[in-house]
């Protein structure tokens, strides 16, 4: 769901880049010295004079331009073709930074920075389904999949979010480590059998993993956003504010509720939303296509609807 809290923004670090590396192959070839027939090695002919036998020359391989990262409120193109083109080279940057990231500890600025660029676009494509669909189009057919299931679960979300004043105050905090998380979501995993990808799902929905602190308007709390009542009857005695316990809480009440058997009966139990159902549905399954996307999810942020438009509460 769209938390709702405020948050002063930490100011931006700039622009950064990252230098892509350039590889060039050399090819080489060999060749024999004549030989008579009566097998007695004859001088070659002495051949016309030419250059001294030097390596030739070669122009220096002209690196590839090094990619930019995106401020904390750079533009999103509007045209289909331009749209298409800035998601294909922010995903693939993503992809290299989470690659490079020890996933210990915070995450370092470039995977912060691309990965709230990557949600403002796909944000941005929900709210404008035309442009979207044709510069989907235009997308290689795996990251086209991966562009449509999340804008459609952002779309999804923001269809169940209420605006609210833009005078409220909420509380936001900062998220544990990812790699921390993914623990908590795999012992989950193997004591209830509900998937590692689905209960990661639903904390990114309910709290952006933990960022949103406050309750929701109608009470639930915690970072996976129970109600008092279903917290009493499966949270195990333990604490809805703690991120194992809550964990250990949402994987048991799904296990009850029909998973790993019926997942999208579970999730309706969860929350009755077909909306709500798809949206997990979609991103879990964009974690089990590629865990880096895991490591992208923990890093977008937590935006409010206000009555007088969008706002962004944490994040650089």
């Amino acid at each position: 769901m769209e938390a709702r809290r405020k948050h002063p923004r930490r100011p931006s670090l700039g622009r950064a880049v990252i230098a892509l590396a350039t590889a060039a192959l050399i090819g080489g070839s060999a060749c024999g010295v004549p030989t008579a027939a009566d097998g007695v090695r004859r001088p070659s002919p002495t051949p016309p004079a030419t250059a001294p036998a030097t390596a030739p020359a070669t122009a220096p391989a002209t690196p590839e331009p090094a990619t930019t990262i995106p401020d904390p409120d750079e533009a999103i193109p509007e045209s289909p073709a331009k749209l298409a083109a800035t998601l294909a080279k922010t995903n693939a940057a993503l992809n290299a930074a989470i690659d490079a990231w020890s996933k210990q500890g915070p995450p370092p600025e470039d995977v912060e920075l691309l990965a709230l660029y990557q949600q403002r676009v796909y944000r941005y494509a929900a709210g404008h389904p035309k442009v979207a669909s044709r510069a989907f189009a235009r997308l290689p057919a795996a990251l086209a999949a991966q562009a449509r299931d999340n804008t459609a679960a952002i779309r999804g979300l923001l269809s169940l979010a209420r605006p609210i004043k833009p005078s409220a105050t909420f509380r936001v905090q900062e998220p544990r480590p990812a790699a921390e998380l993914l623990g908590h979501f795999k012992k989950a995993e193997r004591r209830f059998g509900v998937e590692w990808e689905v209960l990661a799902a639903v904390m990114f929905a309910e709290t952006k993993f933990g960022r949103v602190k406050s309750p929701s308007y109608v009470g639930a709390q915690g970072p996976m956003q129970f109600m008092p009542a279903t917290w009493k009857a499966y949270g195990m005695g333990g604490d809805v504010h703690d991120l194992r316990d809550a964990v250990m809480g949402a994987a048991n009440y799904l296990r009850a509720s029909g998973a790993p058997r019926d997942y999208r009966r579970a999730l309706y139990a969860y929350n009755p939303s077909q909306a709500y159902v798809d949206a997990i549905t979609k991103h879990a399954r964009q974690m089990k296509r590629d865990p880096r996307n895991y490591y992208a999810y923990h890093n977008w942020q937590v935006f409010v609807l206000t009555t007088e438009g969008e706002r962004r509460l944490t994040g650089l």
